[in-house]
C-alpha cells in the first residue's frame, strides 16, 4: 500500500499538495532545492494548519500527527529514493521538468509512480524522459489545492490502468474527487477555463463592462464560484498566457491571446502574487483593495 509521496517545488501548488497528502495520511517530503522557499513554504503550511483547525475542519490532535508527517529537503534524490510516488509542481517550462524526471528515473525506486502537476503539458512526452513511461501520469490539482476537490488525471499513451487506479486512489486517500480522461492539450478543465478567460479579456478591451461587472455577470449569471478575472489572478496572469500560447499552437486560432492579456503581463501585473493583476492587492490601511 502506497505510503511515501515526495512533492517537488514548494510553491503554492507543491505545499497545498504536500499539506492535502499529509493530512491525507500519507508520510510526505517537500522538496525544494532553495532553502528560502523550504522555509516560506513551512510557513504558509502551518498556516493553513492553523486555520483549518480554527474553523473545525481540522481537530489539533489530528492536525499535529498530519504535521509530523511532513517533512523539508533540499536533496531531490535522497527524498526520492524512499518514495512511492513523486508528484512533480515545478514551473510549467519543459526543460526544467525534463531535468526533475531525469534524475528522479534515475534515484527512485523501480515500483515507484511519477506524476506531474500540469494543466496542460503532454504526460507523454514528459514520460519520454524516463524509463519508465508507463508508470508516469499527469495529476492536475487546483489552485488553492487544500480547498478545490478536484484531481484531473492525464493518461498519456504508455500510462498503465495499474498506474492510473494507483494515483486514483492515492487522490482519493488526499480527500479529492477524481476524474481519468485521456491526454489531449489542455485536458479538460484548462481548455475551457482559458477560453472563458481569454474571452472576458476581449471583452474587457472592447469595452462591454468592467472587470468587477464582468466578473459579477459570470458568477451570478453562469453560478460559476469565481469570475474569470478573479481566477485568473489567483492562477497568475503569466501562467494563464503560458496555458494560452501553448493551446494557441496546439489547438489553432481560438485560443489566440488576447492583446490585452499580453500587455498586463509585459507590465508585470500577473495578479496576486505580484499585489496587482487585474484588480490591485496592495496593503492598505490594514486592508486588501480590489
Amino acid at each position: 500500500m502506497m505510503q511515501s509521496i515526495v512533492v517537488v517545488g514548494s510553491g503554492v501548488m507543491g505545499r497545498g499538495i504536500a499539506y492535502s497528502a499529509a493530512v491525507g495520511g500519507f508520510h510526505v517530503q517537500l522538496v525544494d532545492v532553495q532553502e528560502e522557499a523550504l522555509k516560506n513554504a513551512e510557513r504558509e503550511i502551518e498556516a493553513i494548519f492553523s486555520k483549518g483547525v480554527a474553523r473545525g475542519k481540522l481537530g489539533a490532535e489530528e492536525a499535529e500527527t498530519a504535521k509530523n508527517r511532513l517533512s523539508y529537503s533540499s536533496h531531490l534524490s535522497e527524498a526520492a529514493s524512499q518514495a512511492d510516488l513523486v508528484i512533480e509542481a515545478v514551473p510549467e517550462n519543459l526543460e526544467i521538468k525534463k531535468a526533475v524526471f531525469t534524475e528522479l528515473d534515475k534515484a527512485a525506486p523501480d515500483h515507484c509512480f511519477l506524476a506531474t502537476n500540469t494543466s496542460t503539458m503532454s504526460p507523454t512526452e514528459i514520460g519520454s524522459f524516463t524509463q519508465r513511461p508507463e508508470k508516469v501520469v499527469a495529476m492536475h490539482f487546483f489552485n488553492p489545492v487544500h480547498k478545490m476537490p478536484l484531481v484531473e488525471i492525464v493518461r498519456g499513451h504508455e500510462t498503465s490502468d495499474e498506474t492510473a487506479a494507483a494515483v486514483k486512489e492515492a487522490a482519493e486517500r488526499m480527500g479529492k474527487e477524481t476524474v481519468i480522461v485521456n491526454e489531449f492539450p489542455g485536458f479538460v478543465t484548462s481548455r475551457i477555463s482559458a477560453m472563458v478567460g481569454n474571452e472576458a479579456f476581449f471583452m474587457l478591451q472592447e469595452g462591454v463592462g468592467t472587470p468587477e461587472e464582468i466578473d459579477k455577470a459570470i458568477r451570478l449569471g453562469l453560478n460559476y464560484p469565481m469570475g474569470p478575472f478573479e481566477l485568473g489572478d489567483l492562477v497568475g496572469l503569466d501562467t494563464r498566457l503560458n496555458n494560452l500560447n501553448y493551446l494557441h499552437q496546439t489547438l489553432g486560432e481560438k485560443y489566440r491571446p488576447c492583446p490585452l492579456l499580453v500587455k498586463y503581463v509585459k507590465a508585470g501585473r500577473l495578479g496576486r502574487k505580484t499585489g496587482r493583476g487585474v484588480y490591485d492587492y496592495m496593503i492598505e490601511k490594514g486592508g486588501v483593495t480590489k
